[in-house]
């Protein structure tokens, strides 16, 4: 008997949610929290930190600007899952993986074992016409994916 937990068992399950400072992540964010109470499930709170390729910022300290906003996030979204935990008695951790929200967030389901994706949708107009992140995940076809208006 293998100790993986086989995802669609009765293994711990993994609730993921992309946040990235946004009123539809937040939103995202407090969804999967409730989904997570209801099914003594582990929230896994994660932020894609854009990488910005060297020379874009013609010279200005870009990393130190997004690290700053990181934290922001970061300190932002415990401070939200603080006061829910004040709420509710649940299990969460923060994650920041590096790259673009869709590769980020597909890592980091993998890499979690998450049994279910929560984002909030594309705030960006441009989205309309390309496709958001989340409509990439749905046709990914890997987990069940909520996506929070």
């Amino acid at each position: 008997m293998g100790t993986g937990f086989e995802r669609g068992t009765d293994g711990p399950k993994v609730i993921l949610a992309g946040v990235d400072g946004s009123e539809s992540s937040l939103r995202a964010a407090a969804y999967a929290a409730g989904l997570a109470r209801r099914q003594n499930a582990l929230l896994a709170l994660v932020y894609v930190q854009p990488v910005i390729p060297a020379g874009a910022a013609m010279g200005v300290p870009v990393a130190g600007t997004t690290e700053e906003i990181a934290e922001g996030i970061a300190a932002e979204i415990q401070e939200s899952a603080e006061r829910l935990k004040g709420i509710y008695e649940m299990r969460w951790q923060f994650h920041t993986f590096r790259g673009d929200p869709y590769s980020g967030l597909v890592t980091a389901a993998e890499e979690l074992t998450a049994d279910a994706v929560v984002v909030g949708a594309s705030e960006q107009a441009g989205h309309r016409i390309l496709g958001s992140v989340a409509v990439r995940l749905v046709k990914a076809g890997r987990w069940p994916v909520t996506v929070v208006p």
